[in-house]
């Protein structure tokens, strides 16, 4: 008996099939997206075998992309956004500029009309959401100065897209039929002021409306008790905010649910939120994968080579030359900077609505579509393996860099006066006073040490200066800030900081100052606790490793001699 299941189908095929060949991926040491990219393409209507329901994939891939920015807006805030409008508005509209002429150049190279080359390159400009997205939470990252950025950069780029997207159609008889064509002016100005009126709105409705009532709808729930209504409760806000952005404001569902999220982060609950929401996001990312790879036509290697190499290279190289120009001229330190170009060195689902828009005008042709999913493809695939270069080269940067980082500002942006050196010796210092930190001071306080606690303006509050802590208020990485935390009479360095790059600038500095500092650092994963060691740190350690530790610790003394595991790992220094 045959029954027609094209959702049942996509679930088991789609997702066994990435579930293989992401395990694949993940065991020769790359990224799994590039396992979920070929299953798609395997199921895909271009490859021999099952095809699964294209247009219904796309619509599940949709839910992970709501789910995974509602949970990036669960660990931001509205203070992250404003902390990084300075640079990342002119950054993100000056790249877009930048990517945008790059890439209508090519098209028009490749004998595209004027309106096609700027649909063209406008699709080139914008950046994987998805993509960057689950590089930051890999790598955690989301909550660091480079996450915030890069989340800011995102939200400038998706506001410019839902911008071009209202707008173009007014440009589709000029665009087909050239200067013949007039462009009404004020029906195109009152368009522009309505776009941007309803964005505005939105964003009105849930910071004033959407703070009080999301937050209570939630504490309501979870005072019942019931963990199934309050992850249930969590899909419906998600999902219903981003429905309502796109169909009252004419919001993206991305914007929608980021902005949900966001208001959802200053409540209590928004840490257990971010773990109910998990499972369901993960799976459903991974249907956004399986849906990119089915647009893929692998014959466009065969028919187009040329013309898609010289689209690749505008995504590859192009917009990152971009990137690197704009941040490094708004003085930002070289990795933020290369991570940055890095993670937008590749193109995905709004660059697909806008190929589709401009098939749809009748502006963009077949062969214009069939080269930006193929780009995009080949984009996503190589994205991985250019952000582990960029690691390699941010490690030889960081230490060969003699003055790595900008000096301190303020949130206005204003240069901060250099930090107070500290009278203190055979003093321990600890950077960053989050929630590592401040455990690790008060520890270091009961061994007896003196210690300098080195923190920037936004976290400096979370410790007062007494007779035991001394406060300087600077960037750790920072020149000036190394001098006056007189490391060449300190005895220990704790860099309690969960970024891996920043810590390094610092903890390769510190061992130029004073080789025989005994330096011991946090990290989260295997990469980030050989690079910090490769640097000079004389331990590292990783959480979830000594976790795992202290959990066989304590049932030692229980198991039977011959089952005990080992209880010291000589690799977790």
């Amino acid at each position: 008996m045959s029954h027609d299941t094209p959702l049942i189908g996509i679930l088991v095929i789609g997702l066994g099939l990435a579930f293989i060949l992401g395990t694949i991926a993940q065991r020769i040491q790359i990224s799994p997206l590039v396992g979920y990219l070929l299953a798609g393409i395997a199921v895909g209507p271009f490859t021999p075998g099952y095809v699964a329901d294209q247009p219904l994939a796309s619509e599940l891939s949709e839910i992970g992309i709501i789910l995974l920015m509602f949970g990036v807006g669960l660990h931001f805030s509205l203070k992250d956004l404003i902390s990084v409008r300075a640079i990342a508005v002119p950054g993100a509209l000056l790249q877009v500029v930048a990517s945008v002429s790059i890439g209508a150049g090519s098209a028009w190279l490749l004998g595209m009309s004027i309106g096609a080359s700027i649909i063209f390159g406008i699709a080139l400009s914008v950046a994987s959401t998805v993509v960057l997205l689950r590089t930051l939470q890999e790598q955690r990252l989301i909550e660091t100065e480079r996450g915030r950025l890069s989340v800011g950069w995102l939200v400038i780029q998706d506001l410019v897209t839902v911008l071009a997207l209202v707008l173009l159609p007014l440009f589709a008889p000029i665009m087909k039929s050239g200067a013949h064509e007039a462009i009404n002016i004020p029906s195109l100005a009152l368009t522009i002021v309505l776009t941007l009126g309803k964005v505005a709105a939105f964003m009105a409705l849930m910071l004033v409306i959407g703070r009080r009532v999301i937050p209570a709808i939630l504490h309501y729930v979870a005072h019942t008790g019931s963990r199934e209504l309050f992850r249930l409760a969590l899909l419906a806000l998600a999902l219903g905010v981003a429905f309502i952005a796109t169909e009252w404001f004419d919001v993206s569902f991305a914007l929608g649910a980021f902005v949900a999220g966001m208001v959802l982060s200053e409540s209590e609950l928004s840490h257990r939120a971010a773990a109910e929401t998990l499972p369901l996001r993960d799976a459903f990312a991974v249907l956004f994968f399986i849906s990119v790879g089915m647009l893929f036509n692998p014959l466009v290697l065969i028919r187009q080579p040329l013309p898609l190499l010289l689209t690749f290279l505008v995504i590859l190289v192009g917009t990152p030359l971009a990137v690197i120009v704009i941040l490094r001229l708004l003085r930002q330190p070289w990795n933020t900077t290369l991570f940055i170009a890095s993670g937008l060195a590749q193109i995905g689902e709004f660059s697909f609505i806008l190929a589709a828009l401009g098939m749809k005008m009748g502006v963009l042709d077949a062969r214009a579509q069939d080269l930006i999913l193929g780009a995009s493809i080949l984009s996503i695939l190589i994205n991985p393996f250019i952000l582990m270069a960029t690691q390699r080269i941010e490690a030889w940067i960081t230490r060969h860099s003699v003055t790595p980082v900008v000096p301190s500002q303020d949130e206005a942006g204003i240069l901060l006066p250099p930090p107070t050196p500290t009278h203190l010796e055979n003093h321990a210092v600890v950077v960053g006073c989050g929630r590592v930190g401040r455990l690790v001071v008060e520890g270091l306080i009961q061994a007896g040490w003196p210690v300098l606690v080195v923190e920037t303006g936004k976290l400096a509050d979370n410790f007062a200066a007494s007779e035991t802590i001394e406060l300087l208020v600077g960037n750790a990485a920072e020149a000036r800030t190394l001098k006056a935390m007189a490391l060449d009479k300190a005895g220990l360095l704790m860099v309690a900081i969960p970024e891996p790059f920043e810590a390094g600038q610092i903890i390769a500095q510190a061992k130029a100052i004073n080789p025989d500092l005994t330096v011991i650092a946090r990290a989260h994963f295997d990469s980030a606790v050989e690079h910090l060691k490769e640097l000079g740190a004389d331990h590292v350690i990783m959480g979830e490793r000594e976790m795992a530790l202290a959990m066989l610790a304590m049932t030692a003394g229980d198991l039977p001699f011959d089952s005990r595991p080992p209880l010291s790992d000589p690799s977790a220094d």
